[in-house]
């Protein structure tokens, strides 16, 4: 199933009891779990509701003893895993009970489970208890510049911004592969276009940063060889030019996904050298610290959009540093 997909479901009305929401795009995976959560935790207080777990933390107990617990003052309650395998993925832990849990939900249970992975083994037990009813969600990037394109003009008719022809394209060649950043794009440029007016290739290349991939290189080079102080100051360069700081926190979060892909003995597109370096810089982390980025990454994304208190520079340049460090 596709997230796509997904949405269409839960607008028919249908609710499975787990759903595995499992791929590399954390966008994806994000809205995935925001539309699952709005629908399951509709009708009741979420504090009582809402239990969320750790694969580098919580065992079999744990996992087993929140989907046995019943709503509090509402039809549903939400448990969420996220990383089951976390770290350590030899040892025992939490995956040891999703087979078990999944088959302890059912309508009467009233309770829903979401477990959120960036990399599964589909030949193991855990994911293949996510059988009917219940369902995999692929959550993977997309792959080529069409693909990326395509999520650009579905992303606009999701926002109800049209755009003229051209103006997909011109959209991923300014900003690269990086969808929380062309989500963001897309609301700036309806508006710089006007109400209900389109977005033209102009307003693209009048109305956004010029931060492709390549164009920040120097940034996510010097973090992955673990050069922090010239990490910092190419940072600060980017941001006195004007890149805006969502923009440079999807192509680190695109970075390290290609890192956290190689690491695990996967692939990616690029010319040779390109590759050959992200395979050098791949080998100074373990998959373990390369998920622990990732996720200090989302808690970043998190602070800015407004839940934290330090300003988007520092931010960034706390998170530079733990990238790199």
């Amino acid at each position: 199933m596709t997230p796509g997909d997904l949405l269409e479901e839960l607008e028919r009305g249908t609710l499975r009891p787990a759903y595995l929401l499992a791929g590399e795009e954390t966008l994806l995976r994000d809205d995935a779990l925001a539309a699952i959560r709005g629908i399951v935790l509709a009708d009741g207080p979420s504090d009582f509701n809402f239990d969320r777990l750790d694969g580098d933390t919580a065992g079999p107990g744990a996992l087993l003893d929140a989907v046995r617990t019943l709503p509090v003052m509402a039809r549903r309650r939400l448990v969420v895993v996220r990383e089951p395998e976390g770290a350590r993925r030899s040892s025992r832990g939490v995956v040891e009970a999703i087979p078990e849990a999944i088959a302890g939900l059912d309508e009467a249970s009233g309770v829903v489970l979401v477990v959120i992975a960036s990399k599964v083994d589909g030949r193991a037990r855990w994911v293949r208890a996510f059988a009917e009813p219940a369902v995999v969600v692929r959550c993977d990037p997309p792959r080529g510049a069409r693909d990326v394109a395509a999520f650009v003009r579905q992303e606009a008719a999701r926002q109800g911004v049209r755009l003229q022809r051209g103006a997909a394209e011109a959209l991923v060649e300014r900003t690269g592969p990086q969808l929380l950043m062309l989500r963001q794009e897309i609301a700036k440029l309806s508006l710089l276009a006007g109400l209900g007016e389109p977005v033209t290739r102009a307003h693209v290349v009048s109305g956004t940063s010029d931060v492709a991939e390549e164009r920040i290189w120097e940034l996510t080079d010097a973090i992955g060889s673990g050069r922090t102080a010239d990490a910092l100051g190419v940072l600060a360069r980017l941001l006195r030019s004007g890149a805006a700081p969502p923009l440079v926190l999807g192509a680190l979060a695109s970075h390290f996904r290609k890192l956290l892909r190689l690491r695990g003995g996967g692939s990616v597109a690029g010319p040779p050298f390109v590759i050959r370096k992200l395979e050098g810089q791949a080998q100074r982390y373990t998959r373990g610290r390369l998920l622990s980025c990732l996720r200090a990454i989302h808690e970043t994304d998190v602070a800015l959009k407004g839940e934290g208190s330090s300003s988007p520079q520092l931010a960034l340049e706390r998170l530079v540093m733990g990238l790199s460090g």
